[in-house]
């Protein structure tokens, strides 16, 4: 298998070293620039030092990921060195390297990844492609034409072209599990609070966000969430798993067809599988409300930094505009319904352990696809909702959600997820591996870089 688990194994084997696995992520950023997943990268001789240092270290006390190169996004959770500006210029232009990793990234880094540098996201991580402004954009790279989603779209570009193995990802909305779709990855949106948020706790929102990677194999997110949870275990796995299986009717026939075909590797393995409605409209109440959350975050995070909306795109000063407009009472009320969301999405899994639903209604989206040049917020929230139905019920609710890829349709990978109650992160994963080995490969369109042929 080609993945971060098998580039760590050549290296602690003696088959490769961290400073030639390095020297080739490096070289494989420049030679793909044109895909545009990579905004900003360390000073290569501090990197190449710093891979040379672990090729010390002696194989018995290598760490699972051992001197795998990771690119953080450009939002979220902070590694030392690499301050996220979350694609504004404005950004950029006022915040300072941290000293410090997070305590996410302190967790990541004792895991053996190595951050080395920022995917691209969109500005304020606000859509589900990212192209960010004074940048060139992410773009597919199984098809330059389109997205490789978003927010973390620079990260999953970056992991399906093999310019890293993995790679940082946040999830607000659907923001891992879109771009893995898009690309043909995995990857966990965690439980809240699974993974920490701190020191800062800057990219908390009322609990909505979640992080973890995107990778190219399960193994890799199940030992990426290994390094916050060490006791995960197959304990947790039903003894006859009962899945539900909700397909929106918006969603076009090869991604049913795919969501069917995810759904009889369950049956082929022993699970009770039983087909019901999508959760429609708890889906649009948890867009909704989540909605609201991200444009009273970035108004205050606009206002505690003194950024003018001049100096952001109509779409984003929009958004904090709409913000603002909301009472300190109207901001309260937005984590009690949070609560009251999280309690009512529980009852989904009364009679399920885990629901399987698309991630996207149809094929990644073009470019171009969520233009920032106009102030219509509700319309921009309409069209992301569209595209990934019912994304928002797990962030809205804290469950973990995990995209696994489905196979390829018109040479484009196509998504799905498995969805499970608050807390069963390990159970989704476990449930995953069952029908691991039944899934199709995804061609990806080059190997990892470093990776020992």
């Amino acid at each position: 298998m080609t993945d971060a688990t098998a580039l760590s194994k050549a290296i602690t084997d003696g088959h490769t070293t961290a400073r030639a696995v390095m020297a080739a992520t490096l070289a494989a950023i420049d030679r793909q620039a044109a895909l545009g997943a990579v905004v900003r990268s360390l000073p290569e001789a501090a990197l190449l030092s710093a891979a040379s240092a672990l090729d010390a270290t002696p194989p018995a006390c290598a760490s699972p990921f051992h001197g795998i190169p990771m690119l953080a996004k450009d939002l979220g959770s902070a590694a030392r060195g690499l301050a996220p500006c979350a694609g504004s210029p404005a950004l950029r232009k006022i915040v300072r390297d941290p000293a410090t990793d997070s305590d996410f990234m302190a967790g990541l880094r004792a895991a053996g990844l190595v951050p080395m540098g920022l995917s691209t996201v969109p500005e304020f991580g606000f859509a589900l492609t990212s192209e960010p402004p004074g940048v060139p954009p992410a773009v597919n790279p199984f098809d330059p034409g389109r997205s490789p989603g978003g927010s973390s779209g620079g990260a999953a570009a970056a992991v399906a072209a093999g310019i890293v193995a993995v790679a940082h990802a946040t999830d607000a909305a659907g923001s891992i599990r879109v771009p893995a779709a898009c690309c043909g990855l995995w990857g966990l949106k965690p439980s809240r609070r699974a993974t920490p948020g701190g020191p800062d706790y800057g990219n908390h929102l009322m609990g909505v966000v979640g992080e973890l990677v995107l990778a190219r194999s399960l193994r890799d997110v199940v030992q990426a969430f290994g390094a916050f949870h060490p006791d995960r275990g197959d304990a947790l796995l039903p003894t006859r798993p009962r899945i539900a299986v909700a397909i929106p009717d918006r969603c076009d026939a090869p991604t049913a067809k795919a969501t069917r075909a995810v759904a009889a590797h369950f049956t082929a393995i022993g699970a009770e599988v039983t087909i019901m409605p999508a959760p429609d409209a708890l889906g649009a109440e948890a867009h909704a409300l989540v909605g609201r959350i991200l444009s009273v975050s970035l108004a205050e995070w606009m206002d505690a930094l003194g950024i003018p909306d001049t100096d952001i795109t109509p779409l984003s000063a929009a958004n904090a505009a709409r913000g603002r407009a909301m009472t300190g009472p109207e901001v309260f009320g937005l984590a009690r319904r949070v609560e009251q969301f999280t309690d009512r999405a529980a009852a989904l899994f009364t009679d399920f352990d885990a629901i399987l639903m698309p991630v996207l209604s149809g094929p990644p989206p073009r470019l171009g696809a969520f233009p920032f040049e106009h102030t219509n917020v509700d319309a921009h929230l309409a069209a992301l909702e569209a595209l990934a139905p019912n994304a928002a019920i797990a962030n809205a609710a804290g469950l973990p959600a995990l995209a696994l890829p489905a196979g390829m349709h018109d040479g484009l990978p196509v998504g799905v997820q498995l969805m499970g109650p608050e807390g069963a992160d390990a159970m989704l994963l476990a449930l995953a591996a069952l029908i691991n080995d039944r899934l199709a490969p995804i061609p990806y369109p080059a190997p990892i870089a470093g990776l020992p042929e």
